[in-house]
């Protein structure tokens, strides 16, 4: 709850507007955003390995030099294209997660996994960019960090907040080594999830690995002339492993 006196203190100070753009930087964030969807357009037709700095400009009428002054590098072009489909994704999913009501944990985790799917259908080529086959050559930067773990901490929200009602029979039965106690500890402790066990840390990252693995699946035709009601399967995994965790 928010003190009283705290409150009296906000609204009592003066309101804040962000600066407005100068025309320079408005045709400069324009240009950014067209070199942007020119290299999807390129994703879309080539793959990532490829992505041409020269080959956009020539689709833009610009000379490769003009292009540099806005993405230094390929790779400076990959990360920001990187960054934006994990953004556009975890936004998506934080969407479709955040209308269920907080104590229904199985609605909450099957809105999360069906955003993931339906962003990564209708857009698979931002979805292999990310998902996909490593790209030759290219590491991905620090910045790609924080963007990346938009949907997992989704995830781990909803564990977190079904710790009190959480079944115990999930993985019963199944040892866990002291390394693999070690590594979920690690991120319990990283993604300050320190309220989740190990085992159900453990259970949370199969369910990730679970459903980007099902995704793929089907996006890449793994599945093609296997399962023919894609959207019944999908639900049935992620319902199981929902089950497995404990929710």
């Amino acid at each position: 709850m928010v003190h009283s006196e705290y409150m009296a203190d906000v609204t009592t100070m003066p309101p804040t507007f962000s600066a407005p753009r100068t025309a320079r930087q408005r045709v400069r964030a324009e240009l950014t955003n067209e070199i942007k969807d020119v290299a999807r357009q390129h994703l879309r037709d080539e793959g990532s390995a490829g992505l041409s700095l020269r080959a956009i400009a020539r689709d833009l009428g610009m000379v490769s030099s003009a292009v540099y002054r806005y993405f230094p590098s390929r790779d400076d072009l990959l990360t920001a294209l990187i960054v934006d489909a994990y953004l556009d994704l975890g936004v998506a999913v934080q969407h479709a997660e955040a209308p269920v009501r907080r104590s229904d944990h199985v609605g909450r985790f099957m809105a999360a996994c069906r955003a993931t799917r339906a962003w990564a259908l209708g857009k698979p080529q931002e979805y292999a960019l990310i998902f996909g086959s490593p790209i030759p050559g290219y590491k991905a930067p620090q910045d790609t960090v924080d963007p990346a773990a938009m949907v997992p901490l989704v995830l781990v929200g909803i564990l977190i907040d079904a710790v009190p009602t959480l079944r115990a029979d999930g993985q019963a039965g199944v040892p866990m080594s002291r390394d693999v106690r070690a590594d979920m500890k690690l991120l319990r402790e990283t993604s300050s999830a320190t309220a989740i066990d190990e085992r159900t840390m453990a259970l949370g990252v199969m369910a990730w690995t679970l459903l980007i693995g099902s995704i793929s699946f089907e996006l890449f035709g793994h599945l093609h002339n296997v399962v023919f009601h894609n959207d019944e399967f999908f639900d049935h995994q992620m319902r199981t492993v929902a089950n497995q965790i404990g929710l």
